[in-house]
């Protein structure tokens, strides 16, 4: 646990240099979510750099596409590309674009941006391995405000009834979205209810906890779907940041990113 959050405060580093160097990006909820992909990357999935598109490899769909320097970072940080690579985000011609590409970057599952596909495309991905008897896992990354849109909860009905046990959806519920507060904009309360009544087996944690968030992601599903309920704080671990609205889509200034890089290091 402990080599995992060095790791998360590596990648939250990453996260605020990178998007302060583009002037542009999602810094709050890539940082809401560092702690779950980090677990995902560095303690629970099978996935080898060198062999990204290996047959038998779990895969990872970020649904919450705006949350990519997140992902660019883990990626990095695990060997698909180099750590330096990191400082093009967002620029002409660079890999790293604003959302994920998957026919430019390896590592990418899935293109994603348009809010709320991501599960529809990992039921699919998740058929494909019981078609095939494969034994990989598909986790989905999905945000609290995107499970607003109707085709989360349709896609929530479609694995469910096809018993997809291989999928695991993740709500990183950090209670802010780009217009306020979720209960403000669209309630979704109460969540980890409504994932039980479309057939669901459902584990609330802390989403900040490695303990918590390991033990939500080795523990067993047979026969249902897993959706785990992952309470974070927008703009985690950088103290001006967390549980403001703002930096949903704010970048910081170099000065801002100075002190948040102070905080984390001490």
């Amino acid at each position: 646990m402990k080599e995992l959050e060095k790791k998360a405060k590596e990648i939250r580093k990453d996260i605020l240099t990178m998007t302060t160097l583009a002037g542009s990006g999602h810094p709050g909820g890539s940082l809401s979510a560092t702690d779950i992909v980090v677990a995902l990357y560095f303690h629970k999935m099978r996935h080898d750099p060198k062999n990204p598109d290996g047959p038998d490899r779990d895969r990872f769909v970020l649904s919450k596409g705006h949350a990519a320097p997140l992902l660019y970072a883990c990626l990095a940080r695990s060997g698909y590309f180099p750590v330096e690579e990191l400082k093009t985000l967002r620029r002409i011609n660079s890999r790293l674009q604003g959302h994920p590409c998957r026919t430019e970057l390896p590592g990418i599952e899935v293109s994603s941006g348009s809010l709320g596909q991501g599960l529809s495309v990992a039921n699919g991905i998740a058929l494909a391995g019981k078609i095939d008897k494969k034994d990989y896992k598909i986790y989905v990354l999905l945000g609290d405000g995107e499970v607003q849109e109707g085709q989360v909860w349709e896609a929530a009905m479609t694995a469910a009834h096809y018993k997809l046990d291989n999928v695991t959806a993740i709500v990183d519920c950090n209670n802010l979205q780009i217009d306020g507060n979720v209960s403000d904009v669209k309630g979704i309360q109460p969540i980890a209810d409504k994932w039980k009544a479309f057939g669901w087996n459902v584990i609330e944690i802390n989403g900040h906890n490695f303990d918590e968030i390991a033990k939500a992601l080795d523990s067993e599903s047979r026969g249902k779907p897993k959706a785990i309920i992952a309470n974070t704080i927008k703009g985690k671990a950088v103290s001006f940041m967390e549980g403001k609205c703002q930096y949903h889509g704010k970048t910081l200034s170099q000065d801002e990113c100075d002190k948040a890089l102070k905080e984390l290091c001490d």
